[in-house]
């Protein structure tokens, strides 16, 4: 049914949560899990534009985006689990969706931090952005 789930992390607990539970599934359906890191970049904001210039190297992002997939998965037994790690610059639910077509996702697991209705409105939400705009099942692990 599932041949491959998409877990985007943050390495919050919410994230390893989302993990774990998507490991679980892998194993009933023999599927491999896609560990997904969006390292957040200015132009994710406000396109490109030379007033809001900040640089952040390329060695940087790439640290950032190691740091937290080994963060997400620290202590955490995967098995026999075939897992593909990803590190992409970009907005969060964007790369998302972007990667779900792209790596032929069948699943999305991903953590919810659980905002109520009016912080989501205020903060936005990633999961929110994700759970509408996604063209498969996504399950939500809070």
């Amino acid at each position: 049914m599932y041949k491959r789930i998409l877990v985007p992390t943050d390495a919050s607990e919410y994230s390893r949560r989302a993990l774990i539970s998507a490991l679980d599934l892998a194993r009933k359906f023999q599927a491999e899990v896609v560990l997904l890191f969006v390292t957040y970049t200015p132009e994710a904001y406000w396109e490109y534009n030379p007033a809001y210039s900040i640089d952040v190297s390329q060695e940087l992002i790439e640290e950032t985006g190691e740091n937290t997939l080994n963060a997400t998965l620290e202590g955490i037994d995967i098995g026999d689990v075939p897992l593909k790690r990803k590190k992409i610059q970009g907005h969060p639910s964007t790369v998302i969706l972007e990667e779900i077509s792209n790596e032929n996702i069948d699943l999305v697991v991903m953590g919810s931090h659980g905002y109520g209705p009016i912080a989501r409105v205020v903060l936005g939400s990633v999961s929110q952005r994700v759970l509408r705009k996604s063209t498969c099942p996504v399950l939500i692990v809070k």
